[in-house]
């Protein structure tokens, strides 16, 4: 190996510690508790700031590690990942719009992350290897059954997103198992031959669609749809059936290239799905630029992202608000931006053109938590999933806290 090589291992060695740190600072802090002061649409009311005519109020509070949720006839279902271990994972209900009983239909999941309503009324949630479907039974209890198993888990981004499209069918994010293809050992990557993520029938880095049916179906190359996106962690489908795609950006690019700055690089990139598109990870970053471990590689033939996103904010969900409850916010994208810098911790919106596309730039919606891992009297903001209840009023999990906030209009 030479100098520089064994150089870059050791600095990519340093910088994954330094990463688990953070991590683990975040979710040790967990447990501070908001402190609440006034109503909120009849809940405790949160000090963040947000639009006008709108408040945060605190649903509930307690919840272990929750990322996905998903609403129906008044029970909100949540996917409690129950922290980084395997097995901690639950799935519950909390019913009367979250200000009935919690019940725990699950136990014992493995990580679960993604959670959602098939358009013919089926609940489904994603574990790092496979989607079960849940069947929720008269008697307030539940089972389930594997529709899409063998999915490759192993890795740095184990966890998958889930969007219903209106035809009965399922996307599912494979997030890659590196950082930039690096080794196990964190040595840059062999630049002779092809990323070994992006091999195979099913690579690393893509994006699966799947129609669920009534026998289980191994995931195979007939299921992808898009590759070269580091990791598709935020997923929804636009009113035009199309599929919009936020990716988590790699980290330490500076590592590699003293030039680059891992403050600011690279961007988050978001995408109007195309079937068939390779979008260039581990190869190309931001719009048409050689990732440094690649300086060599031709990125003209990669699409540019329909747009570029804050460095480091972590995207975690999305959504299309369609409802008229709070105005400002009809017909718009909203975003979590989890990210533990300083652009992170906020709920963001992003307006759609006529042609589906996004246009100006993403505004803030919630925002105010302190931009470091802990504050002293307020927990760090860690928004994750992401919901409407019929009421139009926004639901939003945060995994390191374990609540669910939600956005309300003051006049409601």
């Amino acid at each position: 190996m030479t100098p520089l090589k064994l150089k870059v291992t050791w600095f990519l060695r340093i910088t994954l510690c330094v990463s688990s740190f953070f991590i683990i600072t975040e979710k040790t802090q967990a447990h501070t508790t908001y402190i609440t002061q006034g109503e909120c649409d009849g809940l405790p009311r949160v000090n963040l700031q947000t639009i006008p005519g709108t408040c945060v109020g605190l649903l509930t509070s307690g919840l272990q590690f929750p990322r996905g949720i998903a609403i129906k006839n008044n029970t909100i279902y949540v996917a409690e990942m129950g922290g980084w271990q395997k097995n901690r994972g639950r799935l519950i209900a909390l019913e009367n719009n979250g200000h009935g009983a919690r019940r725990i239909l699950l136990r014992g999941l493995d990580r679960p992350s993604g959670l959602t309503f098939s358009s013919d009324g089926q609940l489904y949630i994603g574990l790092p290897d496979r989607v079960m479907r849940v069947n929720l039974h008269s008697d307030n209890t539940a089972s389930t059954q594997d529709v899409l198993t063998d999915i490759p888990s192993e890795g740095r981004h184990p966890l998958k997103a889930l969007a219903a499209d209106s035809n009965g069918g399922l996307y599912v994010s494979e997030g890659s198992a590196s950082n930039n293809c690096e080794t196990e050992m964190g040595a840059l990557p062999d630049t002779s031959r092809s990323c070994p993520e992006t091999r195979g029938s099913v690579p690393r880095g893509s994006i699966l669609w799947f129609k669920p049916g009534n026998t289980p179906q191994s995931v195979s190359a007939q299921h992808v749809v898009a590759t070269g996106i580091r990791n598709a962690a935020a997923l929804t489908v636009l009113p035009d059936g199309k599929l919009l795609a936020i990716g988590n950006g790699r980290d330490s690019i500076n590592v590699v290239d003293l030039k680059l700055s891992d403050k600011t690089l690279p961007h988050e990139p978001l995408y109007i799905i195309q079937k068939g598109t390779d979008y260039g990870w581990p190869y190309c970053f931001d719009n048409k630029r050689p990732a440094p471990e690649y300086p060599q590689h031709d990125c003209s033939a990669i699409p540019s992202s329909d747009m570029l996103l804050p460095a480091h904010a972590a995207p975690l969900g999305v959504l299309v608000y369609n409802s008229q409850a709070i105005p400002s916010l009809a017909g718009n994208i909203i975003m979590t931006y989890h990210g533990y810098r300083d652009t992170g911790h906020r709920v963001m919106s992003l307006k759609l053109a006529a042609d589906g596309k996004p246009e100006a730039s993403p505004q803030p919606v919630i925002w105010g938590w302190p931009d470091s891992a802990h504050s002293g009297r307020m927990p760090s903001g860690s928004p994750t999933g992401l919901a409407t209840m019929p009421d139009g009023t926004l639901l939003i999990s945060e995994d390191h806290n374990g609540t669910i906030l939600r956005l309300s209009h003051t006049t409601r």
